[in-house]
């Protein structure tokens, strides 16, 4: 029998999420595991610029991955790619930095039919329809976990949910206090998902979505995304050598490239500025004159989310440019 009474739980929240009509789970990598398990799938078309946690995943889910290369623009470069696919085989395509068009998309799935894209960098990019799709929330918003799968077949979902409550106080906790307070909890967090299950989304997250004004999220993301490119945009060869492109909506970082990327962030953490290293694994993975390697150590994902506003930005384009200018 459901409980009547007692102390009062979080509310209900009774906004819409962004994506309430595609399947919820609790993680991108578990829902891009889970599709192509049920589709059968026994090897993937993966690029080498991708995190181990996925290629992890789709290893211990007992898949055959072969590598692909990507060229400057965050396109994938065709001659590292076969000129079909099996059945059974799939090309796993990335929308780094959002990145990557809706033609594109298209162009590889009316090419190799049997396509699976992430949009971990692309949350407010609508998935192109009839391509399966994979969307996380942990990147873009203050939730622990969170995932969601456009699907081009009929698929169920995990029987289990996930719970999120015990996760949430690093969330909570730097609402109220700085990070650093909590940055280990943060770290603990992201370790326990190494070989999680597929579950689906937790009913707090699932709640806490409902409750994002992500009009103003999308808005203030393009906003702050246009100042860095308005102060560094000359400093930035992704830019001078038109390899980028300003994305459709709600952009996730910056991508700014520079020669001395580890140190920079190094300088930048002393003034509190925290740039992330994105697929560190491929530092270890890759040879150092490798597109891949390179792109990984010195591309600084400069933060524009709607937590800020111009005067922020400002802050960062100008730490960076007494960085990287000098």
């Amino acid at each position: 029998m459901k409980e009547i009474g007692g102390y009062f739980e979080m509310e209900t929240l009774r906004g819409q999420e962004y994506y309430p009509d595609l399947l919820k789970f609790n993680l991108g990598r578990t829902a891009a595991v889970w599709y192509l398990e049920q589709c059968g799938c026994s090897t993937v078309y993966v690029p080498s610029f991708l995190c181990d946690s996925v290629t992890d995943e789709l290893l211990r889910a007992g898949m055959k991955l072969v590598r692909w290369g990507m060229k400057k623009d965050f396109t994938p470069d065709e001659t590292t790619l076969p000129k079909h696919l099996k059945e059974d085989e799939w090309l796993y395509l990335v929308s780094w930095y959002g990145q990557l068009k809706d033609e594109t998309i298209l162009y590889y799935k009316e090419k190799y039919g049997n396509v699976f894209l992430d949009f971990t960098h692309a949350f407010f990019q609508r998935p192109v329809k009839g391509v399966a799709a994979a969307a996380s929330v942990r990147k873009f918003f203050g939730v622990t976990d969170g995932a969601y799968l456009q699907t081009d077949r009929p698929l169920k979902l995990p029987e289990e949910t996930d719970i999120s409550s015990e996760r949430l106080s690093y969330v909570t906790g730097r609402y109220e206090e700085n990070a650093g307070i909590h940055y280990q909890q943060m770290l603990d967090t992201a370790h326990s998902y190494v070989g999680a299950d597929a579950k689906k989304m937790s009913a707090l997250t699932e709640n806490l979505l409902r409750g994002i004004d992500y009009e103003f999220a999308a808005e203030r993301r393009m906003e702050n995304y246009l100042t860095l490119k308005e102060k560094l945009e000359d400093l930035n060869p992704l830019e001078q050598e038109h390899l980028i492109r300003v994305p459709d909506i709600g952009p996730f970082m910056y991508p700014l490239y520079v020669k001395n990327g580890i140190q920079i962030r190094k300088k930048l953490a002393g003034q509190k500025i925290f740039i992330p290293t994105y697929w560190s694994n491929v530092m270890k993975e890759m040879p150092e004159d490798s597109l891949e390697y390179d792109y990984a150590a010195n591309i600084l994902a400069l933060p524009c989310d709607q937590r800020y506003g111009r005067e922020e930005m400002e802050k960062v384009a100008e730490a960076v440019r007494a960085e990287a200018g000098r």
